[in-house]
Order: C-alpha cells, then sequence, then structure tokens
C-alpha cells in the first residue's frame, strides 16, 4: 500500500488499495486450495444465475482465479474473477446502482461507511469461531454501526524499519529515533536523519503514529466508539501542540522531517543507506530485502512521556455486494471459503502481505518474520476510519503538516485545517 500525497483524490487513492500499497505483481498459485475443511457439508441452495462474478484490482485476478475456480467447481456453478484497475470504489458504486455490478468486491475496509451509506454492500455473517480466528484490531475494522461488514484477508500498517549495522538496537523511544539519526548524518555515515515521507502536499497516513504520540487526534467518538465527524479534533488544543511537535521535527528544527522525502524516494533511500531509519510498510520490503542491507522491523516508538504511536490499519477485505445476483453463493464464498487458511495462504503467496487469519500467518511466519512484525506494530493501532468524512481530512491535514514542517506556525496551521474540514463538512 505504497500511500500517497493524500490530496483531492484521497478517497479513491486511500484505499490501500494495490495500486497504492507497493503491489509488484504477483505469482499463481502452484495448487489450488481447498475450502472442504470449513465450508458447510452441502452447497447453498440458491445459486443465483449459476454465476458468481468477483472484481478485484489487477494483482489479485491472478490470486484469486485457481481456487474462484474451484469454488465454481465445489458448488456447481461458474466463477468470473474480473480486472477492474481504475477508481475501484466508485466504478463498484456506479455498477451498483446500475444493476450491473459484481456479486463480491475486493477492496480496502475504510470503504465501508461510504458503501454502506450508498446501500451497495450487506453484512456478513461470521460465527464466533471464525471471528476468533482473526485479530481484534481487523474484526474491528470491518466493523461498523456494530455490524460486520467484510471478510478480512490481509492487514497492512507501517513499523520503525532500521539498518542494524548502523543501530543494532531499537530505539525505546522516537526522541532516541531523532537522536540516533542526527548523530549518524553528523559522522557522515548518512545523509538523512530520518526517512518518512512528507512531500510538498504532506502526507498524514505515514507521519500519524508521531502526531498521534504527541496527543494530537482526527475526530472525537461516538456513544459506540466511532469516530464522530461532528467532533473534528484536527484544531484542538491537543493537536495543535501536536503540530508543534511536528515543526520542531522539521527542517528549521531537528531536521528529521522534510519535504524532499517523497513517496518515491522514501524507501528507495533507506534501501540505498542515506538514512539509518525507515517508516514504511510490508510494501517496502521488497526493495529493502533486495538492497540486501541488514534490518529489523519493530513498532514506531512513543515519544518520551508521550502517548502510544499508534499507526492506521488497513485492513484488505472481501465484500458482498447488495445487488449482486447470486446472494447466497457470495456470502458462503466471502464467510467460509475466504475464511479457510488454505485460502488464506494462496492469497498470500501471490501477494504477501501480512495475513489477517491468524492461522495462516502463523503458516508464514518461518519463512517470512517480517509479516508477524509488521503485524505485532499494529496490533494496537487504528483501524483506518471507515466513515465518508475521513475524505474530507486528508488535503487541509496535509497542508497543515507540510506548513509546519516547514516552519510555519502550528496553531495558525491547525487551526486553517480545522477550518477547511468543518467547511467541507458543513459543521
Amino acid at each position: 500500500m505504497r500511500m500517497r500525497a493524500l490530496g483531492v483524490a484521497a478517497l479513491a487513492t486511500l484505499a490501500f488499495s494495490a495500486t497504492a500499497c507497493g503491489d509488484n505483481g504477483t505469482a499463481q498459485p502452484s495448487a489450488a486450495p481447498s475450502a472442504a475443511s470449513s465450508g458447510p457439508a452441502s452447497a447453498p441452495a440458491d445459486k443465483g444465475n449459476g454465476k458468481l462474478v468477483i472484481w478485484a484490482d489487477p494483482s489479485r485476478v491472478t490470486a484469486l482465479k485457481p481456487f474462484a475456480d474451484q469454488f465454481g467447481t465445489e458448488n456447481g456453478v461458474t466463477v468470473e474473477v474480473k480486472e477492474i484497475s481504475k477508481d475501484n470504489q466508485q466504478t463498484f458504486l456506479t455498477a451498483s446502482q446500475q444493476g450491473s455490478g459484481p456479486d463480491i468486491m475486493i477492496g480496502a475496509h475504510d470503504w465501508i461507511g461510504n458503501l454502506v451509506q450508498n446501500g451497495a454492500i450487506d453484512p456478513v455473517t461470521l460465527t464466533e469461531e471464525q471471528k476468533a480466528a482473526f485479530p481484534p484490531i481487523a474484526i474491528k475494522a470491518v466493523t461498523f454501526d456494530g455490524q460486520i461488514y467484510g471478510a478480512p484477508y490481509a492487514v497492512e500498517n507501517v513499523a520503525l524499519i532500521r539498518n542494524t549495522k548502523l543501530v543494532p538496537d531499537a530505539p525505546a523511544t522516537f526522541d532516541e529515533v531523532v537522536e540516533k539519526g542526527k548523530e549518524l548524518k553528523k559522522a557522515g555515515k548518512v545523509k538523512e536523519v530520518l526517512c518518512l515521507p512528507v512531500t510538498q502536499k504532506g502526507d498524514a497516513y505515514h507521519v500519524y503514529p508521531l502526531f498521534a504520540s504527541a496527543g494530537g487526534s482526527l475526530f472525537g467518538s461516538t456513544a459506540s466508539g466511532d469516530p464522530d465527524p461532528k467532533k473534528v479534533l484536527v484544531g484542538s488544543p491537543e493537536s495543535i501542540k501536536a503540530f508543534g511537535k511536528l515543526k520542531d521535527l522539521g527542517e528549521k528544527g531537528d531536521g528529521a522531517l522534510k519535504t524532499s522525502i517523497t513517496n518515491e524516494n522514501y524507501i528507495v533511500n533507506f534501501a540505498a543507506g542515506k538514512c539509518a531509519f525507515l517508516v514504511s510498510g510490508p510494501w517496502a520490503m521488497a526493495d529493502v530485502k533486495k538492497s540486501g542491507l541488514s534490518y529489523d522491523v519493530t513498532p514506531v516508538p512513543a515519544f518520551k512521556d508521550g502517548k502510544p504511536a499508534t499507526p492506521f490499519v488497513g485492513v484488505q477485505t472481501f465484500f458482498v455486494a447488495s445487488k449482486g445476483k447470486s446472494k447466497a453463493l457470495a456470502q458462503e464464498f466471502v464467510a467460509n471459503y475466504v475464511t479457510n487458511k488454505d485460502v488464506a495462504k494462496a492469497l498470500y503467496d501471490a501477494d504477501p502481505r501480512p495475513p489477517a487469519l491468524t492461522a495462516a500467518l502463523q503458516d508464514v511466519q518461518a519463512s517470512d518474520p517480517d509479516a508477524v512484525k509488521f503485524m505485532d506494530a499494529g496490533k494496537d493501532g487504528l483501524p483506518m476510519p471507515a466513515i465518508p468524512e475521513m475524505q474530507a481530512i486528508w488535503e487541509p491535514f496535509g497542508i497543515a503538516e507540510t506548513a509546519v514542517v516547514k516552519g510555519g506556525d502550528a496553531d495558525k496551521a491547525a487551526t486553517a485545517a480545522q477550518k477547511a474540514i468543518d467547511g467541507s463538512l458543513k459543521n
């Protein structure tokens, strides 16, 4: 999920979608897995029109095809996996409204609020045993207004990736990250204190763990604990203080945050040894491993005496389309096939992201210990808010972030962002 310079088109790119998150092509599984061990004894009685249609982004089409075919064979239906490569969420919504959409859509959990608001997806029934097979953060992410709206299959978040030759031990606080980075830069061993993308437009996604640790927040909470779009807190005193902390880390302070560090260069800079610390996610690991650097993955540490450095957590999800023609088949596939360990493992093999299913994660641990480390780094994170109003946050927050990183006044930047967001949401 290589996140992004967040701006006006944030809703579409926000998706932790394959194009945004470092999907590097896929290898087809050697054999199609069987779901017989976890599915019901008999196939669904209502097979709709005898065809199940699944929409997926390009990387997941290859991953899905073998076991989609097997599901079709087991249930006596045809399964079509169709590639959707542009504006996937909006394409799905438009098709749903026109009655020409799929039975199953694959996307990020933070689409849920918008999809529910537009009547495009149905709740998914998972048993208590099935829910217990996932980490709590994954189930929390796909729960909206008290109902589960999808089956999670992969979890993504940022962590602190460090060059262990330069920094053998994981820093206990982010203050130590900055001090060590400055020390290494002064000694000429690195070019940058830290590789975390800010860009000229800001990047709220990557900086959020620091913003949260410094006391900042985006929304208040409803009585049910969901983010409350009527209580935007970007301009609160606590968030102003957090923006002040980002200023201290910025270009006129410690030099750890710089607008010249972008989504295009932050990973390659780390891989080239130009910085000892990288804040990124699983999508960075192909380049990191290819570089030959010795590295480790640990949670982003909090500031000394700060709050936890909670990253945003994104969950890739299978949704059941509310206007699909084969809804019983779709529910069966999503609830009882996607949640099968062999299927989850096949998806991982084709597109290595930390599996949401705990049993699948345990299976890949020996060959990919980083997957477990990323999952650990995000276990107490914040699921990306799934409310539609989240799209109003990205651009104003990014403008404020860039302003303070360049040395601007934190109070003015945060207040302007709050005003812009409230105006957009008509609060």
